[in-house]
């Protein structure tokens, strides 16, 4: 079994370090089954995932998580995905949601990695009525909240 997760802040101040968003990525990845896989994280600035999100889901803006998963080519080559964060947009959806930032960050490590091993969610109201959102939810309490 291997779990390669790279964690990549790219110049961004990061509230948890690269080892803590490496154990919660493949926490996320043993929880799915996932028995190997090559995943990489990088926290961006909100113009460089602005960017990407314009370039590759022509969407305005910036977000707080973008993932790409990769079609594995036979049956049993790992998963292989990148997942780009926006550590100051996240700092706004913690103040607005009213949770810290550490648990918000580490909710978007879980949501891209979901969103890379094939998870989707409605873009309305229903998101956060989702299985995929039950699954995030789920996995940020077992692997976030109670080890504090």
């Amino acid at each position: 079994m291997t779990l390669t997760v790279d964690v990549s802040a790219d110049g961004e101040r990061v509230p948890l370090s690269s080892a803590r968003i490496r154990e919660i990525a493949r926490g996320v990845l043993a929880a799915e089954r996932v028995r190997d896989a090559l995943l990489s994280i990088t926290f961006l600035s909100a113009p460089r995932i602005a960017a990407l999100n314009r370039k590759h889901l022509d969407h305005r803006g910036a977000t707080d998580v973008i993932s790409f998963g990769f079609q594995r080519t036979r049956p049993g080559d790992p998963i292989v995905g990148d997942v780009y964060i926006a550590p100051s947009v996240a700092r706004t959806n913690a103040r607005n949601a009213g949770v810290g930032v550490r648990e918000e960050i580490a909710r978007l490590v879980v949501h891209g990695v979901l969103h890379v091993l094939g998870y989707d969610h409605p873009e309305d109201a229903d998101r956060e009525r989702s299985p995929m959102w039950r699954r995030q939810e789920q996995l940020l309490r077992r692997l976030v909240v109670r080890q504090r």
